[in-house]
């Protein structure tokens, strides 16, 4: 077993959780794969857990699991090879005027109103509408890796926050929240756009975008961002260019 900063992977523990109701596909249950304990997961274990499916929420790094389903599939973006279409040009066009700086992961009223109008908005039939501020900590404000945080402002307005964990190759995305409320806005195009400049800056090979189900609506955007691989049967893999 490859020894990363001298931690065997071998050293974790890896359960199955219980069934779930699946967030994405609401006619199947989901079961995870959970990577324990977190403290024997430093940046370089997370990195190579990532490059094998894996990702995380706060300081639980999981994979889907499922018991007969395979509908997940691990996503990065080739940094070296992206080219955005005429769509994302207009976006990364719209909103070029954003202003961004980074910062360590840290809590915040401004932020926490600005998650709460992105899941009214944007999901309010999810089960994140109601997140009280230690779940919002919890999911978002706590990791064992090396994460950033970044926020977007249009004239001192915050507009959009990324969380981003940087690994030994590439960006992962963990999550964005937006506003909500502005008319032909596309924050979210524009910020996989921002991170793969991110990436290009750093000299990283890739963006790595959480899973894609090619069933869901909500992960519909992922596919746009070719060349896109995917982690299919322990292999990444090329998919199938979508370019609209």
């Amino acid at each position: 077993m490859t020894l990363l900063h001298d931690i065997p992977l071998s050293a974790l523990q890896l359960y199955l959780t219980a069934p779930y109701s699946c967030s994405y596909l609401p006619d199947r249950l989901a079961r995870s794969q959970v990577a324990t304990p977190s403290f024997l997961i430093p940046p370089a274990v997370y990195s190579e857990l990532v490059r094998r499916g894996f990702r995380r929420s706060g300081t639980i790094t999981y994979r889907p699991h499922c018991d007969a389903c395979q509908a997940c599939i691990p996503v990065r973006v080739e940094i070296a090879s992206f080219v955005p279409n005429r769509t994302q040009r207009r976006s990364r066009h719209r909103h070029i005027d954003l202003e961004t700086s980074s910062h360590a992961l840290k809590d915040d009223e401004e932020y926490f109103a600005l998650y709460q109008r992105y899941q009214m908005g944007r999901h309010p039939d999810g089960g994140m509408k109601d997140d009280s501020r230690d779940q919002y900590r919890n999911f978002l404000l706590q990791s064992h890796v090396d994460s950033i945080l970044i926020e977007f402002r249009e004239n001192g307005v915050l507009r959009m926050v990324s969380i981003i964990d940087i690994l030994d190759d590439g960006l992962s995305s963990v999550y964005t929240f937006y506003e909500p409320n502005i008319a032909k806005s596309s924050f979210g195009t524009y910020n996989v756009l921002w991170q793969i400049e991110l990436c290009r800056k750093l000299q990283l090979e890739y963006l790595y975008l959480g899973y894609w189900i090619e069933e869901s609506g909500k992960m519909a955007y992922k596919a746009n961002f070719s060349p896109l691989q995917g982690l299919i049967q322990g292999k990444w893999q090329a998919l199938p260019a979508h370019r609209p």
